[in-house]
């Protein structure tokens, strides 16, 4: 019985010391293959979310470069008359009985920013790439310049201060019924007196301005709206 006993220890003990001397076991394909996946899924989803805060945030940038460049305009608009100050705005009768108004738009000889003395001459001008001065301006009429990422202007080749590259103010003048700013009338429109209503003389309606903001970038195939402003001058 003894005997037996000792026999059972000594066969336990060997199977013990055969399984601490085994080597360890390694992983599988499938266990290497399932770490991949997950390595894999949370790399593209931090990549993906990389992305999205990098667009936000140039889109944030973009709506505040935006709003300021509308409100530039707004501060530009403020010194000027509704109409000429010295040609105001008249009916004229062309050839044929045709009425239309004149001094409504730009004058003759009119060619700068500077030359700008009234709203209605804004009307489809554009500040900027592509449109009828330079631009965008500021509230006085300069042109924005383009600054670097140290706090410099930046010039081209010959020395010249660059505009804001990419950007451009459109503008857009309409003259609307005085009781209801969202009906558009032609420049031409004189209201005609009636029981109701008083005559109103073709200079004598509300502007309303509108100013959009555009952006179109080195790969962009046309502009982008930023931003848009409206507001109306009272008569």
């Amino acid at each position: 019985m003894l005997a037996h006993q000792f026999s059972e220890f000594r066969r336990q003990s060997a199977a013990g010391i055969a399984r601490r001397g085994a080597p360890p076991r390694a992983f599988t394909l499938l266990e290497t293959m399932m770490a991949l996946v997950i390595i894999a899924v949370g790399v593209l989803a931090f990549v993906d979310a990389q992305t999205a805060f990098t667009h936000s945030n140039n889109w944030s940038s973009h709506a505040a470069t935006g709003m300021l460049l509308a409100n530039e305009i707004r501060e530009f608009t403020r010194r000027l008359p509704r109409h000429d100050p010295v040609t105001g705005l008249s009916l004229a009768t062309l050839t044929g009985g045709t009425v239309t108004a004149q001094g409504w738009g730009r004058e003759s000889g009119e060619t700068t920013v500077l030359d700008i003395d009234d709203l209605d001459d804004l009307d489809n001008t554009t500040f900027g790439s592509g449109g009828n001065f330079p631009g965008p301006i500021d509230a006085f009429g300069d042109v924005v310049q383009e600054i670097g990422l140290d706090g410099q202007v930046i010039t081209d080749r010959e020395g010249h201060a660059q505009a804001l590259e990419g950007w451009r103010q459109r503008v857009i003048v309409t003259k609307v019924d005085p009781y209801n700013f969202s009906t558009a009338r032609a420049p031409a429109y004189e209201q005609a007196a009636s029981s109701q209503l008083p005559a109103i003389r073709v200079n004598q309606f509300p502007l309303r301005i509108t100013v959009i903001v555009e952006y179109q970038g080195p790969l962009d195939t046309q502009p982008e709206e930023v931003t848009r402003t409206t507001w109306v001058v009272p008569p």
